[in-house]
């Protein structure tokens, strides 16, 4: 059996709710408008029958509900996507082995109130984040309770790149182009945010927190010598702020915390991309996902047959690292 660990719907009547609150979704609302098989749950179903006995874990795609509507409705929208998943993974078990549950972060009491709801009381597999609030990072104190309560569940954490064209590519230009806030944006967000979690001391307090990365864990994999070797003399460039006891207040040296990451396959069949990703995390923090319906279901698989993997390996990366996470 395959498990697609990272994939996206819009469940029931969710898109119509979602774009009548926020009726100015721009880029990415156009983008969702275009993929029927991320609201249309036949179409789903025929493009996953072609994969045999494959399951799936959704969660909401972008955009987060924080960056797009107020604090009370966005509260309000992720129990209403929260509910519809749970029961659409109820009355499909044989496609979906479960959701994770959507929060809307700008309203924190409201999000724990929503993940206690949806985990503690809907059998949600976890919850979704994403790699800032509305703009700002995710190692903040209001936010800790989040980490500390997904610690005490046990279940992971799905961490979602967030960024738009509104981020420029360059200090002279008002808005990014060429969608270049999504094809290196996305990675370069998702390995900002986890190096602010590492540098806050976020595994130091909860060692067993369980978060996965999309794409691979964005950059992290491929710039393993500036992240290791390359942040050691972390401050020795900057004059307008101390960093000199960040590395030494953390309990181990910093680059090993990255490995307590999970990451995934959804690089759009790139064989080189999730080989180099695998050799970093090690099979055992790598879970298979193709995020879907945005990129390339067969590719992946096809990538993944084609790194000779003996079959422990193999089924641990399809199936059993994601049951041992989501405690299937």
């Amino acid at each position: 059996m395959l498990i697609d660990i990272y994939t996206h719907i819009f469940p029931g009547d969710f898109f119509a709710l979602m774009s009548k609150a926020a009726p100015k979704l721009e880029n990415i609302g156009k983008r969702m408008a275009a993929v029927k098989p991320v609201s249309d749950l036949d179409e789903r179903f025929r493009l996953m029958d072609a994969f045999g006995d494959y399951k799936q874990l959704v969660s909401l795609p972008n955009p987060p509900l924080e960056d797009i509507m107020d604090a009370e409705t966005g509260t309000r929208l992720a129990m209403a996507a929260n509910d519809a998943m749970a029961e659409m993974c109820s009355r499909h078990p044989d496609r979906f082995v479960g959701y994770a549950a959507a929060l809307c972060m700008t309203d924190m009491d409201g999000a724990m109130k929503e993940l206690h709801r949806a985990v503690g009381e809907m059998g949600a597999r976890g919850v979704q984040i994403f790699t800032n609030v509305n703009g700002e990072p995710l190692d903040q104190a209001r936010y800790e309770p989040l980490f500390a309560a997904m610690a005490e569940y046990d279940l992971p954490i799905w961490m979602h790149p967030a960024r738009g064209a509104e981020v420029s590519d360059y200090r002279s230009e008002e808005r990014g182009r060429y969608e270049m806030w999504w094809c290196f944006g996305w990675p370069y967000e998702t390995s900002v945010a986890m190096t602010r979690l590492v540098y806050w001391g976020l595994y130091d307090r909860y060692p067993d927190l369980k978060i996965i990365t999309h794409h691979m864990g964005g950059m992290i994999p491929f710039f393993d010598g500036r992240v290791g070797p390359g942040m050691q003399v972390l401050g020795g460039r900057t004059t307008d702020e101390d960093y000199s006891n960040v590395l030494s207040s953390l309990k181990k040296p910093h680059a090993e915390y990255f490995k307590n990451f999970y990451a995934d396959t959804a690089m759009f069949g790139a064989t080189l991309g999730i080989e180099c990703g695998m050799k970093y995390f090690g099979v055992d923090h790598t879970v298979f996902s193709t995020d879907f319906p945005f990129a390339p279901t067969a590719e992946t698989i096809e990538a993944i047959n084609s790194l000779g993997l003996d079959r422990k390996d193999l089924d641990a990366l399809c199936t059993g690292n994601a049951e041992r996470l989501m405690k299937l």
